[in-house]
């Protein structure tokens, strides 16, 4: 890994309904250039957006897009990241939440939609949820092409100036700290566990 003679892609990534949009959002109000294409239009469950880009979701078998998002900032959830070619340098942003608010987020978006969840109980889909974080943090930790900051969905919303400055120093500055503190609204937040 070499960040000094080739551009990062910066990945903002994590579990569905974990806050991932939320930082999208702070690093854009901070300038830093999203890589998105708006398809996903915002709605009750995400009221400023999703910031997704829709060939991500195809990463696995077409993983062509990733030179589009060098010096930019691009939201890849957590199944895809291992999917990512090994020829770039990465920095990810891990959003982390409790898996009883996720699994309540992703249940009520479900729901206003009128689609099904899986067909699993809370309990076996935390645990899930739970091995399947553990193996992705093995698997980051082998790979020197990533390098990773884990930040927590309540801590940027209790402590947002402390939050912002760590993910500022992890990004290596020349973002608006003050812009991306205020991005931060609590009162969107939806599900507790």
């Amino acid at each position: 890994m070499n960040g000094e003679t080739r551009p990062w892609v910066t990945v903002v990534s994590g579990l569905p309904r974990s806050g991932t949009s939320m930082i999208m959002q702070m690093l854009a109000a901070g300038g830093m250039e999203v890589l998105t294409d708006e398809l996903r239009e915002a709605d009750e469950d995400n009221r400023r957006g999703y910031f997704e880009y829709e060939p991500v979701k195809r990463t696995r078998k077409d993983a062509s897009w990733v030179g589009e998002a060098l010096g930019r900032v691009v939201k890849v959830v957590d199944l895809l990241l291992r999917d990512l070619p090994a020829e770039f340098d990465y920095r990810v942003v891990l959003t982390e939440r409790p898996l009883g608010e996720v699994l309540a987020s992703q249940r009520v978006m479900l729901a206003r939609r009128g689609e099904a969840g899986a067909n699993l109980s809370d309990d076996a889909l935390a645990a899930a949820f739970a091995r399947q974080r553990a193996g992705l943090e093995q698997w980051l930790a082998e790979h020197p092409s990533f390098r990773v900051l884990k930040i927590h969905y309540h801590d940027v919303l209790s402590r947002p100036s402390e939050e912002v400055a760590r993910l500022c120093e992890f990004l290596e500055g020349g973002l608006d700290q003050q812009a991306m503190v205020a991005a931060v609204e609590p009162r969107l937040r939806h599900q507790t566990s």
